[in-house]
């Protein structure tokens, strides 16, 4: 059996891309080379994301292979993948098409009045024709002159985008135009080919300006970060940019200043706003020992803390990283669009074709005039772009408002299982509880007082990193009681603790452990039922083969689960809740948020069966959990949802990955999902309707070729528009 070669991704941001044609002519050439796994371009975010065998080619051959067809690449320095000049870059660009746009808008507006007088009004315009060429010549030769430069580049390699249409269309009319100074009586199209170039960067510059928008928050996530930090070298403070930052630096945050990197506090008290990543606005104390995360406010303490998390390791990073991928990624539903677009440009040029031939035929006297005219109405009013775009920049603003709003999404694919999910199963511990159980009760049985029982307790504790064996050492703790040291411990799974104090065999566990090391239990049932129906975990304890009595430790419910499971059930979603505790513990505290489905006493190796279990049901289950050994259930499941303050093995497992850690987030992804694919929905029944409907309106000659141009450039802009209508997404309540 041969291994799998180990893959690297990189997304390398591409210029020059004027349609889903360029997007699919850049991954075909990428997948015929040999080592790409996979070649992913978003065409709304001008990104190629490549999935390649770095023993069989590397970044260079990479954008060797997308610069030969033509494209530009663009080297920007990085947080994440976008850059940090992504934002200048674009101002730029957007002013440098807005003066050729009013250039071209204003000598167009000139044209229009010209011919509306001429056509509409009959009044005679002293060298009219003339007047066409020298209006029409420079917004079709020097404004339009990218576009026809797209076109050759498409078709020297074997492909036809857009460009070739606009091209096509508009070096048609003009040539038309100048046929008609020699033809008597010919009408000349001269002025509708710089209407048609017109409408064409109108339209392009109203896409770049909605795609501006619809890239907005990576750079509100970029806007996050501190510029600059102040790191101690040889005991004196320097200000150097963030980027200069190394691991192990020290740094010292002031009042009010921004974190720069993650890392270490080694000194200082202060509290830190932390809302950016737990969406919670208290201030968090942070003192010797704690970490703090990049990007957060450092309140009214001055701290100094060594970085061990610097670029693009850093928390913020990863966000941005995660948002980049979500947004270049490709959801299922755009399948059939880029099958569809692959063909869309050359069966558009064949219909104009028909259309140029039927109307020599059949259109009598006329017909030459006619036949260029419809044929050039219906290469210009065709829009590849609607449909290209309809899924990505929909894709690409709701991952966008998910982050915004606290949530990363892995990829598209998971955004559109999403609304499939029927069924969401929750992990109990530090998902519908808070994960950090404290002790409620104790009942001695035999010798021992009360303090003595819980100082055993917590003396075979000290070694476990189980939450409640935690909770037995912190209750110790907090009474000053003094703790033994502990032999040969041993965690048994799902069931508890063995250990050796003091010389004596120490047992602290469930029911499951008693009976397996032989220590009766049936006289403390009663007992065991009660604390266990008012929803605690009652743990037994047992020295010498006898019990010694019960430690009963509760872990409360977080205030939004209640609320959060309403609403799911509100959406029509069956709640499940998975847990290692008794079916009387887990009851209790599915009772008190409203879940009505149980599945106790599931070791941690059982959890990916039960996920299993329920799909071989015919449901579509969503799994909630933020622990190591949730990450097989998480991965296992349609949809992985990881609560962001857990465990990065449970997060790398995920699809979705909500980092303020609420439960009401996990409503938030399902609303954002299910608004996300309406929007794509309604794209693309838009954008294939309108070019179902244009085509044949414009073939039948009843359409200026300038009124086309302006319906194309539109049709784009509107599929633009309802995309960014999901930035007015809000979180309810």
């Amino acid at each position: 059996m041969t291994e799998e070669p180990a893959r690297q991704k990189i997304t390398i941001p591409v210029s020059g891309m004027t349609c889903a044609a360029c997007s699919a002519a850049i991954e075909r050439a990428l997948k015929r080379k040999e080592g790409v796994g996979e070649a992913v371009v978003n065409f709304a975010a001008e990104t190629v994301t490549v999935s390649y065998d770095p023993a069989l080619l590397d970044r260079n051959a990479i954008i060797d292979t997308i610069t030969s067809l033509g494209y530009g690449v663009r080297e920007e320095n990085v947080i994440g993948t976008a850059g940090n000049d992504k934002e200048q870059r674009e101002k730029a660009e957007l002013a440098s098409r807005r003066r050729i746009l009013f250039f071209v808008m204003t000598v167009t507006a000139i044209t229009e009045i010209i011919m509306l007088m001429e056509y509409r009004f009959h009044l005679h315009i002293p060298y009219h024709d003339w007047i066409m060429l020298a209006a029409a010549g420079p917004i079709v030769f020097w404004a339009g002159l990218p576009t026809h430069r797209g076109a050759f580049r498409s078709l020297r390699h074997g492909s036809a985008n857009m460009d070739v249409l606009i091209s096509l269309g508009t070096l048609a009319a003009f040539s038309w135009g100048v046929a008609a100074f020699f033809i008597p009586h010919a009408v000349s199209f001269m002025g509708v080919a710089g209407m048609i170039m017109s409408f064409h960067l109108l339209g392009r510059y109203l896409e770049a300006l909605a795609r501006s928008k619809a890239s907005g928050a990576i750079r509100k996530l970029l806007e996050l970060g501190a510029k600059t930090a102040r790191i101690l070298v040889d005991g004196v403070e320097k200000e150097v940019a963030v980027e200069e930052v190394k691991t192990g630096d020290i740094l010292v945050v002031r009042p009010g200043e921004k974190i720069p990197v993650d890392g270490e506090v080694l000194e200082g008290y202060t509290t830190v706003d932390e809302s950016m990543v737990t969406g919670e606005s208290i201030p968090v104390e942070k003192t010797a020992g704690d970490q703090v995360v990049g990007a957060t406010i450092n309140k009214n303490g001055s701290i100094r803390f060594r970085a061990t998390r610097v670029g693009r390791d850093t928390f913020l990073a990863q966000i941005i990283r995660m948002v980049e991928e979500a947004q270049g990624s490709k959801a299922p539903i755009q399948v059939l669009a880029d099958r569809v677009t692959g063909y869309f440009v050359p069966v558009v040029i064949t219909i104009s074709v028909l259309t140029f031939a039927a109307w020599l035929v059949f259109g009598g006297d006329a017909g030459p005039g006619r036949a260029v005219f419809a044929a050039i109405a219906v290469l210009v009013i065709a829009c590849p772009c609607a449909l290209g775009m309809a899924t990505p920049t929909a894709i690409m603003v709701g991952t966008g408002m998910g982050a915004e709003n606290g949530i990363l999404v892995r990829d598209a694919e998971s955004l559109q299982t999403m609304i499939d999910v029927d069924t969401i199963i929750f992990d109990k511990t530090g998902t519908i509880t808070r994960g950090e159980p404290s002790v409620t009760d104790i009942v001695s049985l035999g010798d021992l007082s009360e303090d003595q029982l819980l100082a055993l307790a917590a003396s075979g504790e000290t070694g476990s990193e189980h939450p409640l064996g935690q909770a037995v050492v912190a209750a110790a703790r907090e009474k000053g009681l003094t703790l033994l040291p502990a032999a040969e411990f041993l965690a048994v799974p799902g069931k508890g603790i063995r250990a050796v104090i003091d010389g004596s065999p120490v047992l602290l566990g469930n029911r499951k452990l008693m009976e397996e090391e032989g220590v009766a239990a049936t006289a403390v049932e009663d007992t065991l039922n009660k604390l266990e129906s008012e929803g605690k975990t009652a743990m037994l304890v047992a020295r010498g083969g006898k019990l010694s009595g019960i430690i009963a430790v509760a872990d409360t419910v977080k205030e939004d689960s209640r609320r959060a499971i309403e609403q799911l059930k509100k959406e029509g979603i069956t709640t499940v809740m998975l847990t290692g505790d008794n079916e009387r513990t887990a009851k209790a505290i599915a009772a008190q948020v409203g879940i009505n489905r149980v599945l106790a006493q599931v070791l941690p190796g059982q959890k990916e069966a039960e996920v299993r279990r329920l799909q071989e049901e015919g449901l579509v289950v969503a799994m909630v959990g933020d622990g190591i050994n949730d990450a097989p259930a998480l991965a296992q499941a349609n949809v992985g949802i990881a609560i962001g303050t857990g465990t990065d093995i449970a997060i790398e497992a995920s699809d979705i990955t909500l980092v303020r850690g609420d439960l009401s987030s996990v409503v938030t992804a399902l609303k954002l999902s299910r608004s996300t694919f309406k929007i794509i929905k309604q794209n693309l029944f838009w954008a294939f309707g309108y070019n179902v409907l244009a085509i044949p309106i414009a073939a039948s000659g009843r359409l200026s070729p300038a009124v086309a141009a302006l319906a194309m450039a539109l049709s784009s802009v509107s599929v633009l528009m309802n995309s960014l209508r999901l930035r007015r997404f809000r979180v309810q309540g």
